[in-house]
């Protein structure tokens, strides 16, 4: 190369200020790939992070490596770009619940394949636009009820092939905790019992993409019928994981099919029936639990917040009646959900769903009598009839200028014009107030069109064709035209 003033300075300087790794930037750490803002330490043989990090690294994999302590520190400097964090497989153990203070734009943190035993205390509440959080395959058997506040907008969560005996899913069920949560993988765990009542308070979004297969759970008719409910819903977290979700029976040496419970000795479970019932702002409507049993023993309704109505008569608007039926009085928008009614017999038992829908208007108002697809047909309707009577029943402005005593056009001239013609078939009568400038004036021309100027002076015409008018044949094109019509 030659000198910094020599032919390819402007070249070298163009290309020093648009490379990332320059100076300014940092430059790239031993052992890794970089290409643009992307940094690949990936089975690199690392011990640490490597220091320093450029600080403008939008991902950061340092997957498939040895990198036993997340510290605090391991990020000395603010990375504010940085989106994506993947440290898989490196025999993870310990994460300080500082270690993410400095990454507070990431979205994507993979933690899986590692050996975290326990979510500590606040741990992920530095990451607040966080949106999957990979955990699976680790040795986690507690989490900290406060490990995922602050996540506002996390929405898949992958918790499988860990040790967790218990999650609080009760976390979940207002959503105010992760109210965007809509993936949530709790497979091959140690659960040995749902909480149906609770998964039913979950949001529909989360409760259809709730994975539960891989664990010992025990075997019981409410776990059936949420399963079967699933299946009949053809849920993918059913539908592909239906040979894995099996339960343990007293009397069974082997885990069976939990959708084989149906009128299987000792349960004989049956399946849940569902209904839907809309309704308006304000109604009251009464649910009916409609079981099929006879000699019921005892019966009771979970509403879609995880409460169970027990006594009839009930406080605040849900009431149970004496036939079994739920009323709800004056109903609000939070009313809307499934409610489920769990039916105890002599022999069997049942559970029926029902889901609710309450629109957000009520029907009682004044101005609610005639609904938006009604008015919009009339008004489609009314709009065709305007455009026919302007189109075929408007009069001729000029017909009230007519001489009374102008004897009777000939025949031809009434079957060879048009109504619609642009062209005036009558004479002018000196002194007329009405008649229009342009009329006078214009003379038919090719296709329908206007020339300025006159009547055009034509040579005289022999033949039987030789009355036929100029304007004749173009008084059908003129009609349609492009060429406003000028009366």
């Amino acid at each position: 190369m030659g000198a910094l003033g020599g032919p390819g300075a402007p070249l070298l300087l163009a290309l020093a200020l648009l490379a990332p790794w320059g100076s300014a930037g940092g430059s790239c750490p031993p052992r890794c790939i970089c290409a643009s803002n992307i940094l690949s330490c990936s089975q690199a043989v690392l011990s640490a992070v490597p220091a320093p990090l450029p600080r403008f690294t939008a991902v950061l994999d340092l997957s498939h490596n040895n990198v036993s302590r997340l510290r605090a520190d391991w990020a000395p400097g603010r990375l504010a770009h940085l989106h994506a964090l993947l440290l898989s497989h490196n025999g993870l153990s310990f994460v300080s619940t500082e270690a993410f203070s400095h990454v507070p734009h990431l979205r994507h943190l993979d933690l899986s394949s590692n050996r975290l035993r326990a979510l500590e205390e606040n741990l992920f509440s530095d990451l607040a636009e966080l949106e999957v959080l990979l955990l699976y395959n680790n040795e986690i058997s507690a989490v900290d009820r406060t490990a995922f506040d602050n996540l506002g907008r996390l929405r898949k969560l992958y918790l499988g092939q860990n040790r967790i005996a218990r999650f609080p899913l009760e976390l979940l069920r207002d959503g105010s905790r992760l109210p965007q949560l809509a993936l949530l993988d709790l497979s091959a765990n140690r659960l040995r019992s749902v909480p149906v009542g609770e998964l039913q308070a979950l949001p529909a979004w989360l409760r259809d993409r709730l994975y539960l297969h891989g664990n010992p759970l025990a075997c019981d008719c409410p776990l059936f019928q949420l399963v079967a409910r699933g299946h009949r819903r053809r849920l993918s977290a059913v539908l592909d994981f239906q040979e894995e979700l099996r339960c343990h029976l007293p009397s069974a040496p082997t885990p069976v099919g939990i959708l084989a419970l149906a009128g299987r000795q000792p349960l004989n479970c049956s399946e849940a029936r569902e209904a839907v019932l809309e309704a308006h702002l304000g109604d009251t409507v009464t649910l009916s639990c409609d079981t099929r049993l006879r000699g019921v023993r005892s019966r009771h309704w979970v509403t879609p917040g995880g409460e169970r109505v027990l006594e009839e008569g009930g406080n605040g608007s849900a009431a149970l009646l004496a036939n079994g039926s739920l009323q709800l009085r004056a109903l609000r928008p939070e009313d809307a959900g499934t409610y489920a009614c769990w039916v105890a017999g002599p022999l069997l038992n049942e559970t029926l769903y029902v889901e609710l829908l309450v629109h957000n208007f009520t029907l009682h108002g004044p101005h609610d009598t005639l609904n938006t697809a009604y008015t919009t047909l009339v008004g489609c309707i009314l709009s065709v009839v305007l455009v026919l009577i302007y189109l075929y029943l408007t009069p001729c402005r000029c017909c009230c200028c007519r001489s009374t005593d102008k004897p009777p056009a000939p025949r031809d001239d009434s079957i060879n014009s048009s109504v619609l013609s642009a062209t005036p078939n009558h004479a002018r009568v000196p002194g007329e107030p009405c008649r229009s400038r342009s009329a006078s004036t214009a003379s038919p021309g090719q296709n329908g069109r206007f020339k300025v100027g006159g009547t055009p002076q034509l040579p005289p015409r022999h033949g039987p064709k030789a009355q036929r008018k100029v304007s004749d044949p173009d008084s059908v094109s003129s009609v349609f035209s492009d060429t406003p019509i000028v009366v």
